[in-house]
């Protein structure tokens, strides 16, 4: 298991996108969570496989229709096992 830390910058909030990452999250069976920033980005931390990961990855990249992904900063590591049982949205 893996860590994935994502601060998504651009125009990605007002635009659906902490909700669509919850739901790939949630879809992929991830455990973390997905957060608004007050700067107007978007932070996700996650735990999962590789692939889990990987394909979270992918989709921030480009988010839903609506947005526009100019920046993420990406850190990884080992899993430390405290982020849950579940993707959710935290506020």
């Amino acid at each position: 298991m893996e860590r994935l830390h994502m601060v998504i910058r651009g125009q990605v909030q007002g635009v659906y996108f902490r909700a669509s990452t919850h739901q790939v999250g949630a879809s992929l069976g991830l455990m973390g969570w997905v957060r608004n920033l007050p700067d107007g980005a978007v932070e996700v931390l996650a735990e999962g496989t590789r692939e889990q990961l990987e394909a979270l990855h992918r989709f921030c990249k480009q988010g839903p229709p609506a947005a526009r992904v100019d920046h993420i900063d990406v850190t990884r590591g080992p899993a430390q096992g405290d982020l849950g049982e579940r993707f959710q949205v935290v506020r």
